[in-house]
């Protein structure tokens, strides 16, 4: 028969296990981005609305003013045990088509030190419409609470 000790010896090696996993950050993403080869499928000035539906399908959100663009946003959370979550990634693909729902402009964005920096952009004649969802989801002060409810 095993001895009180090792008995005792092997619970507190199970409790500082248990303690020691229970402190490790846990990773969540929300959201979704089409790939590069994804978007490499949507031809500028040719591609609609419909067909870009079909290639990567619809986007969490679209332009706050008018329909003009589709915004794709993915984030990356983490979690520690005793901290609120921390944003620690968040990433924007938009498409704005024109007056016709042709698509005008892919851009991707993501984010660096809170600010707002482009990772790719496919443009035909001008910079993207309604960028003031850009500036709410990137600003300063926007709140992740609301973020999040505008993703629900």
């Amino acid at each position: 028969m095993a001895k009180p000790g090792a008995w005792m010896k092997s619970i507190a090696a199970l409790v500082a296990l248990a303690a020691l996993v229970a402190c490790s950050p846990v990773y969540q993403y929300h959201g979704f981005t089409p790939t590069d080869e994804d978007l490499e499928e949507i031809e500028v000035g040719l591609d609609t609305r419909t067909t870009v539906a079909t290639i990567i399908g619809d986007p969490g959100a679209s332009g706050l003013l008018a329909e003009s663009a589709w915004y794709y946003v993915r984030s990356e959370f983490k979690h520690d045990t005793f901290r609120a979550p921390e944003e620690i990634d968040r990433e924007v693909v938009a498409i704005s088509f024109d007056d016709n729902d042709v698509v005008e402009n892919i851009e991707r964005f993501g984010q660096e030190r809170g600010e707002v920096v482009v990772l790719s952009r496919r443009v035909t004649e001008s910079n993207i419409d309604g960028v003031s969802i850009l500036q709410q989801l990137f600003g300063r002060g926007a709140s992740m609470d609301a973020l999040a409810n505008a993703f629900r």
